[in-house]
């Protein structure tokens, strides 16, 4: 039996093409949940320093 190189050529860019969409991605989501934690950790702080004055 004959290995068709052609076929194993193409699942092999295919793969690659997959991991490097999936990468870049990822790299996007991270910045859009960092950029919404950082937001939503300002109101964090604005409630604390509520709950803890003493007065």
């Amino acid at each position: 039996m004959e290995t068709n190189w052609i076929i194993i050529g193409v699942v092999v860019i295919i793969g690659l093409a997959l991991v490097i969409y999936l990468i870049w991605k990822n790299q996007k989501d991270e910045e859009d949940v960092v950029e919404y934690f950082n937001n939503e950790s300002s109101n964090f702080h604005e409630e604390e320093s509520e709950l803890n004055d003493e007065k």
